[in-house]
């Protein structure tokens, strides 16, 4: 029966759309509910579906309802929990990513046409603007869904569009100590610095955790304080603090006007007294106003960042903050040591699992480089028999330096 042949029961939907849409007055307000119901008539006058299994038809009416008003094939795979990440290679090529494999899914658009129908409909739902003058754009989907859109003719196979889902339920510390992230010692001190209000960094590779983690840390800091987050796209999850701003930055219109950066917002911040200010992610120039935040009495403020190191991250911030002015190299490098105290670097390991790879204490500028040291580094013992790989983030030799920001507190280690 058609039914167990996907290809088939895709012709199907676009023939019941087809069929749906004649039958409805689509400009004016009809609500969810005229179209499902709609979408039941055709199926019943539609002899070769009146006699299905319901369990199809309601296949069928989710697939058509799903093209109509939601976002079409995609809708499926955003409402899966158990999907991280969707990537649409064009409208016949449809990856996902599931317990960290990632594999090819069944279905697709009919046409480019609809996948550009669905990117519009998602960017002109946070007032960005997406098309062949600006092909490419950073949005979100309303559950916070995190979306990269790159239109032709910078994409040649046609309209890319990477969606990376986030959890249903915020993680808290005590998931990623389950999940082996990190070990409980290592969260108690991780929470100790944020409550002394640390300068933290949280540094790691795409798809290493980088958001997830700095949520986490978030929830350690005291809810009386005043916080501002700044992203391009708004997708922390910062719960338990009722002085909370959220800001996100604005792309150019048509014009090319009424940009809001992320240096913009930095600086629009430090006028609203923060007790904290949290940069979603460092990527340009905003490096310079971010670290003059740090440096002017904004303690225990996070951030985010992509490197491979937390050697390579204090060298990309160096780079960052060279592209939005021309300053010595020297007092570039001594701002950042003076701005960051601890960087947290994650890392993807070859099983899939995202772990706690190295936490190190910055130190100060000396004789032409920034001084660190290790606290804690991942060792590797193994792998068990299920190709998982063994090993726990330890303790290295050295203590922590700085201190006094611990000491005022009243915080003991």
């Amino acid at each position: 029966m058609f039914y167990n042949d996907r290809k088939n029961l895709q012709d199907k939907i676009l023939t019941l759309r087809k069929r749906v849409v004649e039958q409805l007055d689509l400009s004016k307000d009809t609500s969810d509910e005229e179209i499902k119901e709609q979408i039941d008539r055709e199926i019943l006058e539609w002899d070769e579906l009146r006699h299905l299994p319901v369990q199809v038809k309601i296949e069928l009416q989710k697939g058509v309802f799903n093209s109509i008003r939601r976002l079409d094939a995609l809708q499926e795979l955003v409402e899966n929990k158990n999907i991280t990440e969707i990537m649409i290679n064009g409208p016949d090529a449809i990856f996902i990513e599931e317990a960290g494999k990632i594999r090819k899914w069944e279905k697709n658009f009919e046409s480019k046409e609809k996948l550009t129908d669905v990117i519009q409909q998602i960017v002109a739902k946070t007032n960005r603007i997406v098309n062949e003058a600006n092909p490419i754009v950073d949005t979100r989907l309303e559950d916070g869904s995190r979306v990269n859109v790159v239109l032709p003719p910078v994409a040649l196979n046609g309209p890319i569009v990477t969606i990376r889902k986030f959890p249903e339920k915020t993680m808290e510390m005590e998931d990623l100590i389950a999940y082996g992230s990190l070990p409980v010692y290592v969260a108690d001190f991780l929470e100790k610095l944020v409550k002394a209000k640390y300068n933290i960094f949280i540094s790691g590779g795409t798809g290493s955790g980088k958001t997830t983690f700095l949520n986490v840390l978030s929830n350690y800091i005291p809810a009386d304080e005043r916080i501002i987050t700044i992203e391009d796209s708004a997708e922390l999850q910062i719960k338990n603090i009722p002085n909370l701003v959220k800001l996100e930055t604005r792309n150019a219109n048509v014009e090319g006007k009424n940009e809001v950066t992320i240096r913009d917002l930095i600086k629009s911040a430090l006028r609203m007294r923060p007790d904290r200010i949290v940069v979603g992610e460092v990527r340009d120039g905003a490096a310079l106003d971010m670290l003059s935040a740090l440096n002017t009495g904004h303690d225990g403020s996070l951030s985010t960042g992509h490197a491979n190191s937390p050697e390579d991250m204090l060298g990309r911030l160096t780079t960052l903050v060279l592209m939005a002015m021309e300053l010595p190299l020297s007092a570039v490098m001594g701002q950042i040591a003076s701005a960051l105290e601890i960087i947290v670097h994650l890392g993807r390991l070859r099983d899939k699992s995202r772990r706690v790879l190295e936490i190190v204490e910055v130190l100060d500028y000396v004789d032409g480089d920034i001084k660190t040291q290790p606290l804690f580094q991942f060792v590797e013992q193994g792998e068990d028999e299920d190709g998982r790989v063994i090993g726990e983030l330890k303790p290295t030799e050295y203590a922590l330096i700085q201190t006094e920001k611990l000491k005022r507190a009243g915080i003991v280690i």
